[in-house]
């Protein structure tokens, strides 16, 4: 491969002009592609077979009309004062213009919906009334009826009106028998009303409505044009003296690609680059090569976006990976270029040298992050498959990008890849200084072993720490709640949970099996029946504010009801309650509940993710071991190095539960109402914070093998090579920190909290673990950080990863010295790896 790449760049170098016309046709052509193919992007998450989606197929079965999606409109009077009449009528009409819009299957007129909850209270008050009257009637019958047998047995007569006297008497049985069943059915009518009281489209003081909407297709297949199409009837013609807003589950906030804050982290980015490398060509190199990969990367994923069903999130994803890994992959070769130019290679056979030895890392590098990325796949879960898929797209472009145009682009700028002060002593202006520079090295001690241990103590304790908070890990998606404070969903979310109570943003959907009967109407009212026992038990528990029957089955087998809990949403007790109510069978032999809604999908979606992380989790630890074995070829270094990675992985888990889910320092991260961490954040983390980790040890555990094996001790090879590999590691760690971080301002609470996820893990790898711990350990193991198996030693392949075999082919082949003999200069990008003897 190392050989391959030396070509490659060289060609490219000789062939610079036709190398970017490719890669700009190309990133016109995924332009072109984004223009005639892209789709809409979806707002919500699903996972085919969980609980949720079997009770909602099994509702779209049952009930016509049933098992589709929902959404809430929020009308408020601008002055607080109840609605007029004026105003009622005209958001009744809304609610007829918006049942008409294709893909809608109805709408909710709150103000009918509060006119017949009262005419239902009305009729029960006035059934009330009828059964007290007739009782009374009764019971004047049955005491007339009582005085008369008494004044008959008196006179002597009672044989003669006996049979009179007991036809009336069986009468007024009769009628007695039927007025207490008809007093039952009152008490089970007026105790339903009341377990659903607090159910309610229009608040107390009449100043806020609620118009729900039922869509004909489930929450998350739901398509954007619908959804506009509904907003627009609400919006275009406004009610005067209201306000209208849109719930989450109806509106949806696209995440902007670009915005100030990840400028912000660019520019960053680019001052690193400027300080690192001492001028501005150089620097502007990595983030040009960068930005035209994201550029293809993005518009692809885009583009796919007409045939695959992918989440806003998921270009942003690889938005983000793309722009980090570019402009580091970039600076590696960059940086190995600009130090063979500065010992004084010719410029085409360096840039060549370079694309063989850096970019082999490069590629090495990349297809570690790649495999982690599409390993995602495993995990069975859609949604999240694709998005490992997308950012491999963008890895895999970066790493193209790295080492076919980053050579051209190097060909083209010749010799200002390096400053004045630099070119001026190649040409023999300071030569006393170069020679000092680059001929003589400042004295490399090892490490006390006191110090390695120091060292070791304080970087598992302050990792251990910082995990600690994970320790309390929430999954979830956000809510309204999460959304931005100038958006509708918030004011809309707000509004309910200030007018309805928090619950009535994430109301529960209950499915009930029934026993049925031998005929008909034995099954209705055995129904009718079970369906008041089952509203008592789900009303009972605790956390459940209102219950309301919604209806039963055409054959009586089945009955649902809306549950309102005490919490939104996202809230503890509402997970707890969803849990409950699945374990409950409160008919029995009719088996357990069956809980669907929005808020049970997220939980189901939350399950599965966290189900399916320990296998993740394990494959990648397993990769981790190999790739590192075959690299490494040591049975130490893979298990530190992993173990390191494990250490990371938790710290970065605890700082997002600690500012996201805890809400600490919330003011400077802009959490505003902490909730349960992203359901799938923690997965996703694992395949992105592996790859770069992997990067860090390469670049670092790279060097030490190379001094060690060039017969350095043991504990000075790891000094040795971690000065040579901690610029540009640091660069690199500053580099992808300053571009994640910058998405941490985020209006979006998913895009943030994923940026801030990868910023934090990848500075903790790289600063606490990569270059404070692992340097630590391998002290303390002294040659036993080298030892491998003589029979495992004879089956491993040996992988030069970053071309050592062809730098030496090429530095005997110019005479310039010993093969295998230079010392690795201090602030080298490319350590190379160890030479096979």
């Amino acid at each position: 491969m190392a050989e391959f790449l030396y070509r490659l760049g060289r060609a490219c170098a000789s062939r610079a002009k036709t190398v970017i016309t490719v890669w700009l046709a190309l990133l016109l052509a995924s332009g072109t592609a984004f223009f005639l193919f892209s789709g809409d992007l979806e707002d919500s998450f699903s996972i085919p077979g969980t609980p949720t989606d079997e009770v909602n197929q099994q509702l779209s079965s049952e009930f016509e009309g049933m098992g589709g999606g929902a959404g809430t409109v929020v009308y408020q009077t601008e002055d607080g004062t109840p609605f007029t009449e004026e105003q009622q009528e005209q958001i009744a009409d809304r609610t007829e213009e918006a049942a008409e819009v294709d893909g809608v299957e109805d709408v909710i007129d709150p103000f009918a919906t509060d006119e017949e909850v009262a005419d239902q209270r009305q009729e029960l008050e006035d059934g009330r009334e009828e059964l007290d009257d007739g009782l009374a009637e009764l019971d004047a019958g049955q005491e007339e009826l009582d005085e008369g047998r008494a004044q008959a047995e008196m006179a002597g007569m009672l044989d003669q009106v006996e049979d009179d006297l007991d036809f009336q008497q069986s009468q007024i049985d009769d009628n007695r028998e039927v007025i207490e069943e008809q007093e039952e059915e009152l008490e089970r009518g007026e105790a339903m009303l009341e377990m659903s009281s607090e159910i309610s489209t229009v608040s107390d003081d009449g100043a806020t409505v609620l118009v729900n909407i039922a869509f004909t297709d489930a929450q998350e297949e739901v398509s954007q044009e619908t959804r506009d199409a509904v907003m627009a009837v609400f919006e275009s013609d406004p009610v005067p003296g209201t306000e209208v807003e849109f719930g989450n589950d109806i509106a949806m906030s696209m995440p902007s690609l670009v915005s100030t804050a990840e400028v912000i982290g660019v520019i960053v980015a680019g001052v690193v680059l400027v300080v690192m490398l001492g001028t501005l060509i150089g620097a502007g190199l990595p983030i040009l090569t960068a930005l035209v990969g994201v550029g293809i990367a993005t518009l692809i994923a885009m583009s796919l976006s007409g045939v695959l069903e992918m989440a806003s999130v998921t270009p942003i994803l690889g938005l983000m990976l793309g722009l980090a890994v570019g402009i580091d992959y970039a600076l590696f070769i960059v940086n190995r270029h600009r130090r063979q130019l500065k010992e004084g290679a010719e410029l085409t056979e360096s840039i060549g040298l370079a694309n063989g030895t850096a970019g082999n890392a490069v590629v090495f590098a990349g297809t570690t992050v790649l495999v982690a990325l599409l390993g995602l796949n495993l995990t069975g879960i859609g949604f999240l498959g694709l998005m490992g898929s997308v950012g491999a797209i963008a890895i895999t472009i970066a790493v193209l990008i790295a080492v076919t145009l980053v050579p051209a682009l190097l060909s083209l700028v010749g010799m200002r890849i390096l400053s004045r002060k630099e070119r001026a002593r190649l040409d023999g202006a300071d030569g006393a200084d170069g020679k000092h520079r680059h001929g003589e090295q400042d004295e490399v001690r090892p490490m006390s072993t006191g110090r390695a241990l120091l060292r070791t103590g304080v970087a598992v304790l302050a990792l251990g720490i910082i995990a600690l908070p994970a320790l309390d890990l929430r999954l979830g998606m956000p809510d309204g709640a999460a959304e931005p404070t100038d958006s509708t969903q918030y004011a809309a979310y707000t509004a309910v949970e200030e007018n309805f109570g928090e619950g009535m943003n994430g109301p529960l959907l209950v499915a009930a099996d029934l026993t049925g009967g031998p005929t008909k109407e034995a099954a209705e009212e055995q129904a009718e029946e079970e369906q008041f026992q089952v509203a008592e038990e789900l009303y009972s528990r605790d956390d459940v504010t209102a219950v309301a029957p919604i209806g039963i089955s055409d054959d009586h087998t089945m009955a649902i009801f809306q549950v309102v809990p005490e919490g939104g949403p996202s809230s503890e007790s509402t997970e707890d309650l969803v849990d409950t109510f699945r374990d409950l069978e409160p008919i029995e032999g009719a088996g357990p509940l069956g809980v669907a809604g929005m808020a049970s999908g997220n939980i189901d979606i939350s399950d599965t993710l966290s189900d399916a992380l320990p296998t993740y989790l394990s494959v990648v630890m397993g990769l981790s071991v190999v790739i590192l074995l075959l690299v490494f070829r040591s049975i130490f270094v893979p298990v530190v190095a992993t173990l390191g990675f494990i250490l990371s992985y938790f710290a970065a888990l605890g700082g997002v539960v600690a500012v996201y889910q805890w809400g600490w320092l919330g003011a400077i991260f802009g959490v505003e109402n902490p909730g349960p961490v992203l359901n799938f954040l923690p997965t996703l983390l694992v395949g992105i914070l592996f790859g770069l980790a992997m990067d860090y040890m390469l670049f670092i555990g790279t060097g030490m093998r190379e001094a060690y094996v060039r017969g350095a001790p043991a504990r000075l090879a790891v000094q040795q090579g971690f000065r040579a590999g901690r610029a540009v590691v640091t660069a690199a760690a500053i580099i992808m920190g300053s571009v994640f971080g910058g998405f941490i301002f985020s209006e979006t609470m998913m895009i943030s909290s994923i940026g801030f996820a990868l910023a934090f893990g990848v500075l903790i790898d790289a600063f606490v673990v990569r270059m404070l711990l692992i340097p630590a350990l391998m002290h303390l193991a002294g040659d036993g950080a080298w030892w491998l198996p003589k029979w495992l030693d004879r089956l491993l392949p040996d992988i030069d990863v970053e071309g050592s075999a062809l730098e030496e082919r090429h530095t005997h082949a110019e005479g310039t010295g010993e093969p295998g003999t230079a010392e690795v200069p201090e602030g080298s990008a490319d350590e190379v790896a160890p030479s096979r003897s």
